[in-house]
């Protein structure tokens, strides 16, 4: 199962995160005290759910043998206390009804079901 570790020092919030064999850096804006140095949190989580999307209907479009030439994801976080999430997907290469059946499959992708059913964090001294 997916597992990190997200490390942070003296430097203001550079965060250095690990996962498995990959690693990367997550900070806030310089507007919020941050260096910039890498996205900041809430960027992560829409990467997040921007990759799975992309992955997710990449696969599905394989294994019905469609010609997706290309898919871009477009998220967007907005709101403040009613937070939600716009998600544009720009498909080429499929037709209309290849196309609404993906946006369909996009509704139940791994991560998008674990965001709207929110997940139970557990969290522990180690």
């Amino acid at each position: 199962m997916a597992h990190a570790t997200a490390h942070i020092a003296e430097t203001a919030y550079r965060t250095e995160i690990s996962t498995g064999r990959h690693s990367l850096i997550a900070d806030e804006p310089p507007a919020l005290g941050g260096q910039g140095a890498g996205p900041a949190p809430y960027d992560l989580l829409l990467a997040s759910l921007g990759a799975c999307t992309a992955i997710t209907l990449r696969m599905y479009a394989e294994r019905k043998g469609w010609p997706l030439q290309s898919l871009d994801v477009k998220l967007k976080l907005s709101g403040t206390e009613d937070r939600r999430i716009e998600r544009v997907l720009l498909i080429s290469g499929l037709d209309d009804a290849q196309k609404a059946r993906l946006s369909e499959i996009a509704e139940r992708t791994p991560v998008t079901l674990t965001l709207k059913s929110g997940l139970p964090i557990e969290t522990m001294l180690g």
